[in-house]
């Protein structure tokens, strides 16, 4: 159990970190591709806390599933859109 917790945490400070330098790249260069993987990595880092909650604190009294997947579905909607749209 405890090793799928550090696991877990591990996972939304990765995420957490990638979203946050690639905001720090957007804001300093303006490239809005940047922007869109930024915005992706905003949906997985709630995907990532929901994925916690669902399987660590409330593993039996609670159902976090759709909210995770459509969190995650979210966040790959922007890089797609970012790479169909801004990839001109």
């Amino acid at each position: 159990m405890v090793t799928g917790t550090v696991m877990y945490l591990l996972a939304l400070l990765t995420s957490l970190g990638c979203m946050l330098l690639l905001f720090r790249a957007y804001a300093a260069t303006g490239t809005r591709l940047l922007l869109w993987s930024a915005l992706c990595f905003v949906g997985l880092s709630v995907n990532n806390v929901l994925l916690f909650f669902d399987l660590v604190v409330f593993p039996t009294q609670l159902d976090l599933r759709p909210y995770r997947l459509l969190s995650a579905l979210a966040g790959l909607m922007f890089l797609l859109y970012g790479f169909i749209w801004e990839a001109e």
